[in-house]
């Protein structure tokens, strides 16, 4: 379900790489999924955004069409939303058929990922965008569609948010496809482990992310009789020399810190909440990597710490291909040879 092997059949730490919709054209993330390949990253995360965080340095491409070239550019690494809203823009059978022709196109390689979203995706379109209770009440139906559609079920549902009536899909997946449900506190966390086939959560602080998010999801994981649960833990950090060219190359996710992102609909607003914010309070929570050492530093808690089944590196610079080939040369091997065996 997304593990790396080490040739012999065991399971061991697998690395993804980011690809943020948010900062780059969808011909741009095109290229460095086939750079992330060469690199030898065992997979590559793709983020769904309608609108990007600011107006002056984003852009907003579309996922799924994104993930189809991935698919026909790569021959090894697995493709993984991360994360789609099956809530709103898409009904839950529309992501999996979807998920479902991905994994066609990739020849089995497609993960999905699903969250509960943000505004800023939902709100341009005139979509509501309700409280977190209703939005997990939405997912747990979206999971019930989802799964059975993709294990190839022909599916009558009534819920409250979602109907299908004799829904199938009849260009299924090659093989059963994981659905990952992200996750940043510990419902979202119960919901994934109870539901679904992974957790994926960001983590800024290891400890804090791991009694809060990762814990609760395996508790409930094992409760729902599934001890072996996979977690997937992302981070982001920023390849610089110093804070200027950290600046530069944060300017498309500075309004991921402005207040009331959550409900924000123009990303003109979130430019102008960010840029009136202290610089140094923007970058805070963002280590600021200028090299290999600090690189494998920022990364090795998740494996260490968090005991992450696939780690994620989410990182920007000003020279993103110089990053993606720096990280497979001098990162990826260091990070490997940290991380525990399969059974």
């Amino acid at each position: 379900m997304g593990a790396a092997s080490d040739g012999q059949g065991n399971a061991v730490t697998a690395f993804y790489y980011f690809c943020g919709h948010e900062q780059w054209h969808p011909e741009t993330l095109v290229d460095h999924a086939v750079a992330a390949e060469e690199a030898g990253f065992d997979g590559v995360m793709v983020s769904d955004h309608f609108h990007p965080w600011v107006d002056d340095a984003g852009a907003g491409g579309f996922s799924l069409a994104t993930l189809g070239a991935m698919a026909r550019a790569t021959e090894r690494v697995r493709l993984a939303t991360g994360v789609i809203t099956p809530l709103f823009r898409f009904h839950p059978a529309k992501v999996a058929q979807a998920a479902a022709t991905i994994d066609r196109l990739s020849g089995g390689r497609f993960e999905l990922g699903v969250g509960t979203g943000e505004n800023l995706n939902e709100g341009p379109l005139g979509l509501p965008f309700p409280a977190y209770p209703e939005r997990a009440e939405r997912m747990r139906e979206a999971l019930q569609i989802m799964r059975p559609l993709l294990d190839g079920e022909k599916l009558s549902y009534t819920g409250r948010y979602y109907r299908t009536d004799r829904a199938r899909l009849y260009s299924p997946p090659l093989g059963r496809v994981p659905i990952r449900l992200a996750a940043a506190g510990p419902h979202s966390a119960a919901l994934a482990g109870e539901m679904a086939d992974g957790l994926i959560t960001s983590v800024k602080d290891p400890a804090g992310s791991l009694a809060r998010v990762v814990e609760p999801a395996r508790v409930a994981a094992a409760a729902a009789g599934r001890p072996d649960f996979p977690v997937a833990a992302t981070r982001w950090t920023v390849h610089a020399a110093d804070e200027e060219e950290a600046w530069q190359a944060l300017l498309p996710w500075r309004g991921l810190r402005a207040p009331g992102r959550l409900k924000a609909v123009d990303p003109a607003d979130l430019r102008r909440q960010a840029d009136s914010l202290p610089r140094a309070e923007v970058l805070g929570p963002y280590p600021i990597v200028a090299g290999p050492d600090e690189m494998v530093a920022a990364y090795l808690p998740l494996i260490e710490e968090i005991g992450a089944d696939i780690v994620v590196v989410q990182i920007t610079s000003v020279h993103q291909e110089e990053t993606i080939a720096l990280l497979g040369k001098a990162v990826l091997p260091r990070l490997r040879g940290a991380a525990p065996p399969g059974p």
